[in-house]
């Protein structure tokens, strides 16, 4: 059913903790496992991202799903949706973090992904 599952990773704890999701859904569908690392311009230190997304793929790989690493600049939610269109992903899998549903807050990457994505987008809490 899912073919091709995109991981979008950060620094965060959201992000390990979601991890085991994303993990169990390859596993289960036998999915092409990608990781996404979206650096935003003048924000990030491009090495750290570097070795956050290898950590990231030898940690899958030695619970024994291979995956595959991207990494980009601009904006995350609209890098994010841009790369699930690219890559023609069945799901996104991200945790919640900073999920806002109240009008007056400024929208977070989760909410925007979800109202921008070409494919379903599994929220982990």
């Amino acid at each position: 059913m899912f073919e091709i599952v995109l991981f979008p990773i950060d620094r965060s704890r959201q992000a390990a903790e979601t991890a085991a999701t994303a993990l169990k859904l390859a596993r289960q569908h036998g999915s092409r496992l990608v990781l996404l690392s979206v650096v935003e311009p003048g924000e990030d230190d491009p090495v750290a991202v570097a070795d956050l997304l290898q950590q990231a793929r030898s940690r899958f790989q030695e619970q024994g799903v291979a995956c595959e690493v991207i990494e980009r600049e601009g904006k995350p939610a609209f890098v994010i949706c841009d790369v699930a269109d690219e890559i023609n992903a069945d799901v996104i899998v991200m945790g919640t973090r900073g999920l806002s549903l109240e009008a007056d807050e400024a929208p977070s990457t989760a909410s925007r992904v979800i109202q921008l994505a070409p494919c379903p987008v599994l929220v982990v809490p």
